[in-house]
């Protein structure tokens, strides 16, 4: 009898492509979900701010009352573009469409990912009128005392006239709340894991857990940067057209120093940009939290 097989030589079986798909969960911007959302025209903007209140004082029977104006300041925001392009091969789609749809539906968080790295860690803004958190001040949550290292960072942005209002902690910045426990060893933000699913809150006030927040230490860092807290009323962000998306299948596009004529190769392209500002009212309504960990010399 012949021995004929899947393993013997020569007989090659097409794979199946999986309808499951695995990548890395992707996250919105942690930003935009705290920071509130103004209209930004193409030109920027000019926000008018109120600094300093009129201040009223008590007056005896037949003195003059006190003459107090308010301060006023402005704030320029300009918004910059953002964008990114992706190739694919017509058979690409037409073979493997459920990758390439997957693919094409995450595009668009490539752009949240980078505003908030932009916003969080950037030693550069795109341009003028465009603030970074990474210059607000730096307070440790070392994994030691960490109910008062939290208290104290409240206390700053009180001190410098915010109320905060929101805080955003890294996957690590999370694993040191979680371990944080009081004097009988129980957990100090989670009662009930169960029944809560996890740290929604700190101090009262709402928790977002987003990788864009961790920042490895570098040269001329604090150290290791494991989230943020501040005053998130005080912050603004806007975009001009929202994300928008085009396709082309005809266009010639340079790919690292490679021009890609489309559709000479049978290709086609994703291209998804916003126009996007960021602004806060005050820096030192904000804190840049660090871990303590400090690993370049």
């Amino acid at each position: 009898m012949p021995n004929i097989a899947r393993n013997t030589s020569g007989v090659s079986l097409p794979l199946s492509v999986s309808d499951e798909i695995w990548g890395n969960t992707q996250e919105a911007s942690a930003v935009m979900r705290l920071a509130r959302k103004i209209n930004l025209p193409g030109s920027g903007v000019t926000v008018p701010m109120v600094t300093g209140d009129a201040q009223a004082d008590w007056v005896a029977e037949t003195n003059e009352k006190p003459v107090s104006d308010a301060t006023v300041s402005n704030k320029s925001i300009t918004p910059y573009k953002l964008a990114v392009i992706e190739t694919f091969s017509n058979e690409f789609k037409r073979d493997i469409p459920g990758l390439y749809e997957e693919l094409a539906r995450r595009l668009p968080n490539a752009l949240a990912l980078k505003f908030d790295q932009t916003v969080f860690h950037a030693t550069t803004a795109p341009g003028s009128n465009f603030d970074l958190l990474k210059n607000a001040p730096a307070l440790t949550v070392d994994g030691t005392g960490t109910y008062a290292d939290l208290v104290a960072i409240d206390a700053a942005i009180a001190n410098a006239g915010g109320v905060l209002d929101g805080w955003v902690f890294s996957p690590k910045g999370k694993a040191v709340l979680l371990n944080a426990s009081d004097s009988t060893n129980r957990p100090l933000f989670l009662s009930n894991l169960q029944a809560e699913g996890g740290i929604n809150q700190v101090l009262g006030s709402p928790l977002v857990v987003a990788r864009s927040a961790y920042k490895a230490d570098a040269a001329g860092d604090d150290g290791e940067v494991i989230g943020f807290a501040g005053d998130w009323t005080s912050a603004v962000y806007g975009t001009v057209n929202g994300i928008e998306v085009s396709m082309s299948d005809q266009a010639t596009v340079n790919k690292a120093g490679t021009q890609l004529n489309l559709w000479q190769r049978n290709m086609f392209a994703l291209r998804v940009e916003v126009e996007i500002g960021f602004a806060v009212k005050n820096i030192n309504h904000f804190v840049k939290i660090t871990s303590g960990v400090n690993t370049v010399a």
